[in-house]
């Protein structure tokens, strides 16, 4: 079925995919957006309650058999208005469209996200609870992500993301259980905890783990020094007092994956104008952008050419595809159905019939449960007077939709036989 007006350029497509890839999908209700669906889970490893909230994709349909990828948000309740905000803007693109778990952190923080014990801070009593990290991973590993993966349309491909101390959080698990997360995206990560324990333990651990395919993004705010301005991130290492433990210890971190770890792709980016309490946002931004970035289409401007060969858009949506399994270990169409579809109509509409004819049977091949896909290959036959196939397609169609509009649509083409 058609679906958009007739393309008269090759122009409108890259238009059209920006506002496809950018706009934000229209709710129903009082509020132009709602915003994390809360849900909970029994943890017997925690004997509690946690709650989660959980945002999934505009086009989600748990009827159909596609699986997105999965985000793990600490400190959710908090933080995942600004990651939905990266992601609505910049899916499909430039980062595949994804669940997001929001998890609620807003009591035993510190206990839950911190990996060793300590009793004082700064030359101070320290009396909150801590030192659980391990007991937080294994709900995070036993409970929660099985429950997210047996109740939604979720992947084993996953993200972890946390901000300070669920920063280092993401940075414990990554040393410690590599194997759970395929990116970590530590913002400003605390990692002068406990004397810098979990880096002395990188320091033993990195050489010999194996990190191929996994990512990691580590972001440093801008406060380098509580007390002294003249501390810049050229002379940064050069101070060895306390209020720069925090900051050495991020660039300490950064210096020990590059010399370090194996078949790991880091980055790094310091945010020198921002605060620790607002380097989240750029951090998600720029993190999720670096962490997906094998992500982002190939060759746009070959559609963007009328004359580009049949053979050679082909090549480019085949490659696409299989990079995109490779990373996420399973078959992924390489664009979306509405794309790809809507590929099809302006080819047939400038006369290269040949490219069309490839745009819709790509798209049923991999979309093979869409009538719609059918039902634009029967409008390609019929635009070719090829009643008979156009029937065939419009029948498969039928069989999948069970719709009135099909089962006239048979009828009429039948009797142009």
């Amino acid at each position: 079925m058609k679906t958009t007006s007739n393309l008269r350029s090759i122009h409108i497509l890259v238009f059209s995919l920006l506002i496809h890839f950018c706009a934000l999908a229209q709710k129903e209700g009082s509020y132009l957006q709602q915003l994390g669906l809360k849900d909970s889970l029994y943890s017997k490893t925690l004997s509690e309650t946690r709650t989660i909230y959980v945002q999934l994709p505009n086009g989600y349909n748990p009827e159909n058999q596609r699986e997105y990828p999965v985000v793990y948000l600490l400190d959710g309740d908090v933080l995942l208005p600004a990651l939905n905000t990266v992601h609505e803007t910049y899916y499909g693109g430039f980062m595949p469209e994804m669940i997001l778990i929001a998890i609620s952190n807003d009591h035993d923080r510190t206990k839950n996200l911190t990996p060793t014990t300590i009793t004082s801070k700064h030359g101070m009593p320290f009396q909150q609870e801590n030192g659980e990290a391990a007991t937080f991973a294994k709900f995070i590993k036993e409970e929660l992500i099985p429950f997210v993966e047996h109740k939604y349309r979720a992947s084993s491909y996953r993200t972890l993301v946390g901000h300070s101390y669920g920063g280092l959080f993401v940075c414990y698990e990554f040393i410690n259980d590599p194997k759970q997360f395929a990116n970590y995206l530590a913002i400003d990560p605390s990692l002068d905890w406990d004397d810098q324990q979990l880096l002395k333990q990188a320091q033993k651990s990195l050489p010999t783990a194996d990190h191929e395919g996994k990512a990691i993004f580590i972001s440093m705010s801008g406060q380098l020094h509580m007390r002294d301005p003249t501390i810049t991130i050229d002379n940064l290492m050069h101070d060895t007092s306390d209020f720069t433990l925090f900051s050495r210890s991020n660039v300490q971190f950064r210096n020990l994956l590059k010399e370090k770890s194996q078949g790991l792709k880091s980055y790094w980016k310091h945010y020198p104008n921002d605060l620790h309490g607002t380097v989240p946002l750029p951090s998600m931004l720029d993190g999720m952008l670096a962490l997906f970035q094998w992500y982002q289409m190939e060759q746009t401007d070959k559609f963007n050419v009328p004359d580009t060969p049949k053979d050679d858009l082909y090549e480019i949506m085949k490659y696409r595809a299989q990079k995109l399994e490779t990373h996420f270990g399973h078959p992924v169409p390489p664009y979306p159905e509405e794309l790809m579809n809507m590929s099809g109509y302006m080819y047939l509409d400038m006369g290269q019939v040949a490219k069309a004819k490839m745009f819709f049977e790509l798209c049923i091949e991999y979309y093979p449960s869409s009538a719609n896909a059918f039902d634009s290959l029967a409008d390609y036959y019929e635009s070719q007077d090829d009643m008979a196939n156009a029937l065939k397609a419009v029948s498969k169609a039928y069989a999948l939709s069970g719709s009135q509009y099909h089962k006239d649509r048979m009828e009429a083409l039948g009797k142009k036989i």
